[in-house]
């Protein structure tokens, strides 16, 4: 029994261990066969999501009208049908034991196909399509480039635009290639970096003077890799760029535009959403009329930059020591103009005789007989801004050609020359042609054949620009051709040969004599100004200028000019203003056609005789004639064409009504110039005049009036139309207000009454003064100021400037004017000087509670100022000088007054006058952007603890050690620009912040330190 139950056992084990086995067998296969499938899930996916790619690549192909490859097609369609077949097995994954097994083969061979396809798909990225591959977003921008260009106002302002989304249509203008070589260099830093990853392409397209729109159409294509089709129209093609470039962010260049370019009948959309249009000009009005959204006038080359781009074209001989000094010099005579740089640069490239570079400078310096290389390569690309110029601009701008290098022309001699040859019509008055001259001038500026000058009111003359206008002049322009020599050191013109020339000019020179002229009978105009040696005129010099139009002898030492100025019948200006040794002018009756004569800042004590016959004078310049005392009367008057009188500090002041006994020009006399438009005269008191009767004044566009004795005179902005009133009780003269009505600027010096005066013109006009945006007080007695009642109506409503200096009396601002109405709500411009007294700028209370268009503060030398701005109530209601009742009143209240609480009631709680806490964080200069403070010793506070002045942008500040505060902070700090002061007051500062500091350092520019002398004032210095 134990053997067959041993037996039994064994066996019964053995059964067990072999049914065990089976089943782990069976369930390690099942698991085995699950995770093969999942595998083959797993690279099918990775298959497929390349196949996403690459159909990606294939519709975007295919949008650019490229032709697939047929192994991309052909892998497309074997992914698709395997995908087919690996579905099919993963739904076999129910099947019994005995399926497992071949379908286990299968897997096998389907992960081998997946494993082929995915390293042919692999391949095609990228190349999906024929001939070409994907277009890269950015290439290398064809041009001359220079390394570490520093034209930082160029490449900033370009750069910024061209990654702004807001801005879609960007204009760059200027001459010469400055314009391409700014946008050359602003590109190509670009071009490897991530911020030129939005555009899906950029497109250059240069498109010269001769616009072809297919020719454009055709590179903008080519670009796209896009088909181009020789039978296909314009129309056609211009129907598939728009379709290719309106699912495209591109960024279109167009350089060297010379008129419109319609972006519409070349296919290309609007730039939206992050896509640009580019193009570079030399003419403004291209700009303007393809719709540009900002326009960016670059600047010439710096001469660092310029000396670079010379040499790259030049080579490595510029560094040799016998060539360096000339090659100086013929970089400055390029004016920073790349194309003459260029062209310069590779003429004499690696050229190491250095009579060779003389010559080239040589050749330079004389237009008219300048070499083929030249003129092929810089003259005649230059003179196609020229070519673009219509009408008068163009002899306008030759004639600009006449003045030196570089000089700053005055505008207005400018137009009284233009005037003279006819290039003006005559039948324009004086404004109308001062408008015509700034349109013209602006045309110029706009074509980049002009420039800003290095003061207001002038303009000039890039050398190599002038250059190529006189030999525009010379060999194209019959009627503008002319001789210049201006500014070239000659001391003796005997040599010079004018038989050819219509203009002529000898101007800044150091010529002595004047020689006996033959063969000048087409000169209408000579230019001899600025030769200070010149101290006579020959009688036989002017007797062969019978043509002569225009003569300009200003700022020479002539005492006298012949007779035969007499017989120049067609002279049309005599310009001698600053002949400070001239005294006497022959008598001018036969210069019947003479429209413009200026004799300021000469010696003449009379004028000369003759004028009356002058009916042709159109403008009359007499300003700093100081020894002129008598103008007999009638001769002004008899000038019936006259528009133009300018007799500012002249020795000649006008009698209001006519003295019988002198028979001298008195004011009255003017009224009968019906043209007259701009006056300047001194008045020996306030003419009487009526509001009710129409004032001859009242037709003048521009005039200054200075009444009483002639004074100093300090100017504004708005001197336009100015009054400037010296040494004069205004409570017992002539009432003032007519005087005014149309005045932009009142100045006021050693007066009787100012206090009282605007109050006055308020009640007596029954209207505020709208037109005064400047007030000048200076120099005022003291005892004129008394307190007024406060008008209904501000009436200086429009005042924008307001200058105090050298007062010694009063605490304020408001003090001072603020009792008769002025709110300063206009106000943009403080200036006070030299005010012993005053203790506070302004004081902020019931009619004043801050100054929104503020936007200039400039104080000094007030020692007694100790904060601008005060919030007390007591200051901003008393004046100064109380009425006679007030004064009458106890300086201590009475007792029930004193009993009483400083704020009596909830309503008088809410007075502005005292700000709340939370009042205080708002600023009560908003608007200020400039604070110059100096010589303020005892100045302590600018604002409120909490306050900020968020457009604040420069700060000086000089002796004003008491200063511990700035309104500023973290926010307002990035607007700040530049900061100005001693070392130890910007030490000693506090700030809001820690960090405040530290950001605004790099702004600070400090003084240097000073120690002051012994016995001088700390402030003074």
């Amino acid at each position: 029994m134990d053997v067959l139950a041993s037996t039994v056992n064994g066996a019964a084990g053995q059964a067990s261990q072999f049914l065990c086995g089976s089943m782990y067998d069976m369930i390690k296969d099942t698991v085995k066969f699950q995770s093969t499938l999942d595998n083959l899930d797993k690279a099918m996916k990775r298959l497929l999501a390349l196949k996403v790619d690459v159909e990606k690549e294939t519709k975007l192909a295919v949008k650019r009208e490229r032709e697939l490859r047929t192994q991309v097609i052909e892998w497309l369609k074997e992914v698709e049908e395997l995908r087919l077949k690996v579905d099919q097995i993963q739904d076999r994954r129910s099947v019994n034991c005995c399926e497992r097994c071949t379908i286990s083969w299968e897997v096998a061979e389907k992960l081998n196909e997946i494993e082929v396809l995915q390293q042919a798909g692999s391949a095609h990225s990228g190349a999906v399509a024929l001939n070409h591959s994907t277009p890269r977003p950015v290439e290398c921008i064809p041009g001359p480039t220079i390394q570490d260009q520093t034209t930082s106002t160029n490449l900033t302002a370009t750069r910024s635009l061209l990654f702004d989304d807001n801005i879609g249509r960007i204009g760059i203008l200027g001459t010469g290639g400055v314009g391409k070589i700014t946008l050359v260099r602003t590109l190509n830093n670009e071009l490897d970096s991530s911020s030129m990853q939005p555009f899906d392409i950029v497109i250059w397209v240069t498109v010269s003077k001769n616009l072809d729109m297919k020719f454009v159409q055709t590179q903008i294509a080519k670009r796209l890799h896009m088909e181009v089709k020789t039978e296909e129209s314009m129309e056609e093609m211009a129907i598939r760029l728009h379709r290719r470039l309106k699912e495209e962010k591109f960024l279109l260049i167009l350089v060297d535009v010379w008129e419109k370019i319609d972006l519409a009948n070349l296919g290309v959309p609007n730039p939206v959403q992050g896509s640009k249009i580019i193009l570079t000009t030399r003419v403004k009005k291209v700009c303007t009329s393809m719709k540009t959204e900002v326009t960016v006038k670059v600047a010439v080359l710096n001469d660092k930059e310029s000396w670079q781009l010379f040499s790259e074209n030049a080579g490595g001989v510029t560094s040799l020591n016998h060539i360096r000094l000339i090659a100086d010099a013929i970089v400055r005579k390029c004016c920073g103009l790349p194309l003459t740089l260029v062209t310069m640069g590779a003429f004499l490239r690696e050229n190491q005789i250095v009579e060779r570079w003389k010559l080239a400078l040589k050749e330079m310096q004389r237009p008219i007989e300048c070499p083929s290389y030249i003129v092929d390569n810089i003259y005649a690309r230059l003179k196609s801004s020229y070519d673009l110029l219509e009408g008068r601009n163009k002899p306008c701008f030759l004639y600009c050609s006449l003045f030196p290098k570089d000089f700053s022309i005055k505008i207005s001699e400018l137009a009284q020359c233009w005037l003279a040859e006819g290039l003006l019509s005559e039948q324009e008055d004086y404004e109308e042609s001062h408008h015509r001259v700034i349109d013209l001038i602006e045309n110029l500026k706009e074509s980049c054949l002009l420039e800003d000058g290095d003061c207001e009111g002038t303009v000039k003359m890039q050398g190599i620009i002038r250059d190529v206008a006189i030999w525009i002049a010379w060999l194209f322009e019959a009627e503008c051709k002319s001789l210049v020599c201006s500014g070239m050191g000659l001391s003796n013109m005997s040599r010079v040969e004018l038989s050819n020339s219509k203009w002529v000019s000898l101007m800044n020179n150091k010529i002595i004599k004047l020689p006996c002229m033959e063969q000048c009978s087409k000169v209408t105009t000579l230019l001899l100004q600025g030769n200070n040696s010149l101290d006579k005129v020959p009688e036989e010099f002017l007797q062969q200028f019978k043509a002569l139009r225009v003569l300009n002898m200003s700022e020479t030492c002539i005492r006298s000019l012949p007779y035969s100025l007499t017989k120049l019948g067609e002279l049309s200006a005599l310009l001698l203003g600053g002949c400070s040794s001239l005294q006497e002018l022959p008598p001018l009756e036969g210069l019947s056609k003479l429209q413009v004569l200026d004799l300021s800042a000469t010696c003449i004590r009379e004028l000369p005789t003759g004028m009356k016959n002058l009916s042709n004078l159109r403008q009359l310049y007499l300003s700093r004639t100081e020894y002129l005392k008598t103008i007999q009367a009638g001769i002004i008057s008899g000038l019936s064409c006259l528009e133009v009188l300018d007799m500012t500090l002249s020795g000649y002041c006008f009698n209001v009504k006519r003295d019988r006994q002198e028979e001298m020009t008195c004011l009255e006399e003017l009224g009968n110039l019906g043209g007259l438009l701009v006056l300047s005269i001194s008045l020996e008191g306030i003419p009487c005049l009526s509001y009710e009767d129409p004032s001859w004044i009242d037709r003048l566009s521009q005039f200054h009036f200075s009444v009483g004795p002639m004074g100093k005179f300090l100017p504004t902005t708005h001197e336009k139309r100015a009054v400037v009133i010296r040494s004069l009780d205004l409570c017992s003269e002539e009432w003032i207000g007519p005087l005014l009505r149309k005045a932009s600027s009142l100045d006021l010096g050693n007066c009787l009454g100012p206090s009282k005066m605007p109050e006055d013109l308020a009640i007596k006009s029954l209207r505020p003064f709208d037109g005064l945006k400047s007030l000048t007080i200076q120099s005022c007695s003291r005892s004129v100021w008394q307190g007024g009642c406060v008008t209904h109506d501000d009436p200086l409503p429009n005042l924008e400037e307001l200058y105090l200096r050298d007062l010694n009396y009063g605490i304020s601002i408001s003090e001072l004017l603020g009792h008769v109405g002025l709110r300063f709500l206009t106000l943009k411009l403080v200036e006070v000087e030299w005010c012993s007294e005053m203790k506070y700028l302004l004081s902020c209370g019931s009619l004043i509670h801050d100054l929104p268009k503020l936007e200039v503060i400039k104080v000094q030398n007030c020692n007694m100022l100790v904060e601008l701005f005060s919030y007390h109530p007591e200051a901003a209601a008393d004046p100064i000088f109380p009425s006679p009742e007030a004064a009458a009143d106890p300086i201590v209240p009475s007792p029930e007054a004193a009993a009483d609480p400083i704020v009596s009631s909830p309503e008088a709680a809410a007075d502005p006058i005292v700000p709340s806490p939370e009042a205080a964080a708002d600023p009560i200069v908003p608007s200020l952007r400039i604070l110059e403070l100096k010589g303020l010793p005892e100045l302590k506070t600018l604002c409120r603890d909490k306050e900020t002045w968020p457009r604040l942008v420069q700060v000086d500040v000089s002796g004003c050690n008491l200063v511990r505060k700035l309104p500023l902070n973290d926010q307002n700090a990035i607007e700040m620009k530049v900061i100005k002061g001693g070392p130890e007051w910007w030490d000693a500062l506090e700030w809001h912040s820690d960090t405040t500091k530290s950001s605004l350092q790099r702004y600070f520019h400090p003084y240097p330190s000073l120690q002051p002398k012994q016995g001088v004032n700390e402030s003074c210095l």
